[in-house]
């Protein structure tokens, strides 16, 4: 990749149902563990859940990005962010993600979507996910469409 800027580095063992992964640097280390949902004991995290932080991690920054533009301030941004998995009929699986985006210090609710639909854009997440997974967006409780 061209003009690459940041590469994150992690290595896994063990895989989700008992495995443990690191960053390279070693700030993040976690045990994986399959969900008492999917049949395993828990106690761990799970490959659903890193992304669920990863995906509204990213979008937030992106809102950041999307308020400079527009010229409006974003305030405390939160994200409550869901990835569900489930089977896709072909013997596979897949995800679906829903990101329920707070946004206390701008009370138009038009100008609130707006500043969703602009992140959407722009977020490196929703950009590798687009047409690939479903991706349902709310902005202050109300639908994006």
């Amino acid at each position: 990749m061209a003009n690459t800027i940041y590469t994150a580095e992690a290595h896994v063992t063990g895989g989700r149902a008992e495995g443990h992964g690191r960053t390279s640097d070693g700030v993040l280390e976690v045990d994986l563990r399959l969900p008492a949902e999917m049949g395993g004991q828990g106690g761990g995290t799970n490959p659903e859940q890193l992304f669920a932080v990863g995906y509204a991690a990213c979008f937030e920054g992106a809102m950041g990005v999307a308020g400079r533009r527009a010229k409006l301030e974003t305030g405390d941004v939160g994200i409550d962010s869901k990835v569900s998995l489930s089977p896709d009929g072909k013997g596979g699986f897949q995800l679906g993600v829903e990101l329920d985006v707070s946004l206390p210090s701008v009370e138009d609710p038009q100008a609130a979507k707006d500043l969703v639909k602009a992140a959407h854009q722009v977020c490196p997440y929703s950009n590798a996910t687009r047409g690939n997974i479903e991706v349902v967006l709310t902005a202050n409780g109300q639908p994006v469409d």
